[in-house]
């Protein structure tokens, strides 16, 4: 027997009251586990040594402080469209691929969720160390004649960076292109519209969605990134999550890491909200148009 009001009057629909009730431990776990650490923390900000905005004034003082900031926008930026040229083939190629290649392909998007941030990053740094793989290939081919500084730079944090994150960029995408009718570029190829011409004006405007959304995750999710930059970047070129990791840990000094803390989420929750008023979410993830 169903509860009255659980379910719409046809019975096949959930009610507003049978939604909220189903959502209700999903709140409660992200009220409890982000909404109250994130709250204290930010009190803490504007609280401590003393009642004010001294925390974030010191932020603005500091240009230090706004250097970093502009090389994690950069580096996020960097990262997004390295992110999106490498995601679009793959996407591609998933979608027009059917049987044990599709499979192929599709493992090997999926295979970096199979493993741990952690190892992936390691993997890097073998690779780029003086003695690595990397610096092997380009003395054998004549690029350089010594092992070149590739660890602990810009470079290798964005390289890794981009691996890491990549299949938030190609399922997005992938979702958005698997939507697109065929008879789309059928029609468009009998009205004399060559390969390119198709891919330009009827693939691209109509996997916007997915590629909006996918760059909309990757570059979200990179301002915060902390393992990768930690691991493989110089202290000398820190992103903003290495920087509150060093004001916590080495200096203490958590009411100013709470500053930091505030200021990275008010700038990526307004670019949430533009986001949200110019896409339609729903959209970015790559549904129908």
């Amino acid at each position: 027997m169903t509860r009255p009001g659980f379910f719409q009057p046809n019975g096949r629909q959930l009610s507003s009251a049978g939604i909220l009730l189903l959502m209700a431990p999903f709140f409660m776990l992200i009220g409890f586990a982000f909404l109250y650490p994130l709250l204290s923390l930010l009190s803490l900000s504007v609280t401590e040594p003393e009642p004010g905005l001294s925390n974030y004034v010191r932020i603005l003082d500091n240009p230090l402080y706004f250097k970093v900031l502009l090389r994690t926008l950069w580096i996020a930026v960097l990262v997004s469209v390295l992110a999106l040229l490498m995601a679009f083939p793959v996407a591609m190629a998933m979608v027009s691929s059917s049987g044990p290649m599709a499979v192929f392909i599709t493992a090997f998007v999926l295979l970096p969720f199979w493993s741990s941030v952690l190892v992936r990053t390691a993997a890097w740094a073998v690779l780029l160390q003086r003695n690595g793989i990397v610096n092997d290939l380009l003395q054998v081919v004549g690029i350089t004649s010594e092992p070149i500084r590739l660890l602990y730079t810009q470079g290798a944090v964005v390289v890794a960076m981009t691996h890491v994150l990549l299949p938030f960029m190609v399922l997005p995408i992938y979702g958005a292109l698997r939507n697109i009718p065929s008879d789309y570029d059928r029609a468009a190829a009998i009205c004399g519209a060559g390969p390119l011409r198709r891919f330009a004006e009827v693939t691209v405007p109509l996997a916007l969605p997915g590629v909006l959304g996918g760059v909309i995750l990757v570059f979200l999710t990179a301002l915060g990134y902390f393992i990768t930059p930690a691991l493989l970047g110089s202290p000398k070129e820190m992103m903003i999550a290495t920087l509150i990791s060093q004001q916590l840990r080495e200096f203490l000094d958590w009411p100013f890491a709470a500053a930091l803390v505030g200021v990275l989420t008010l700038f990526v929750t307004a670019i949430t909200l533009v986001f949200s008023k110019v896409f339609r979410f729903d959209r970015m993830l790559g549904g129908q148009l």
